[in-house]
């Protein structure tokens, strides 16, 4: 009996905070797109959206330069990824979002990592991260991103604490790409374009 009470809390607690991560989801798309329109419809707020390969970005303390620039869209909402380069050779990429405030995400790859996406929780070199989203994007590529032109990208998103991020993107039919993530201010970056004025 006692078994069957414990996976019963711990299935109640896994539902909750599905839930919870549902409506947080839903209300911030509400509150980002309060008059329906598609994403398209609506002016580019410039900076870090309409960066594009050949820019230079500085974040914190380093330069980056765009190689690659990624265009999302699920349902109304859509987010952009640029794919950085600087000299270590590590992947990186600078996610936005333009909700109601703008959500910028520097993201590492984590080449060797193994662990899979789907679990409430996720252990990773001692943080613990909790499921915050899931979903299917459409999305369209330019510059080197290794990517054809366009296609769909399936993900997983996991938070932990304040700041940290840990996601799991796989595009078309490869596997997973898994990526640890710092949530960043925008004072945090300084934006040198070289490409044309857009």
């Amino acid at each position: 009996m006692g078994g069957s009470v414990t996976y019963l809390v711990a299935a109640v607690a896994v539902l909750a905070v599905v839930v919870v991560a549902i409506v947080v989801r839903a209300r911030r798309r509400a509150a980002a797109r309060p008059d329906g329109a598609l994403p398209t419809a609506r002016p580019a707020r410039g900076g870090p959206l309409r960066l594009a390969p050949g820019d230079r970005v500085r974040i914190r303390e380093r330069e980056y330069a765009v190689s690659g620039t990624i265009r999302l869209v699920e349902g109304d909402w859509s987010w952009v990824q640029h794919l950085l380069d600087d000299e270590s050779g590590t992947r990186h990429r600078l996610s936005v979002e333009d909700g109601p405030e703008l959500e910028l995400v520097l993201w590492t790859a984590e080449p060797g990592a193994t662990v899979t996406p789907g679990a409430p929780t996720i252990d990773l070199d001692g943080r613990r991260y909790t499921w915050a989203e899931t979903g299917q994007a459409r999305y369209t590529a330019t510059g080197e991103t290794g990517l054809p032109s366009a296609g769909t990208m399936r993900y997983h998103d996991y938070q932990s604490g304040g700041a940290a991020r840990l996601s799991f993107e796989a595009y078309g039919e490869e596997g997973w790409r898994v990526a640890r993530g710092d949530l960043l201010d925008p004072a945090d970056l300084t934006i040198r374009p070289t490409s044309e004025e857009r």
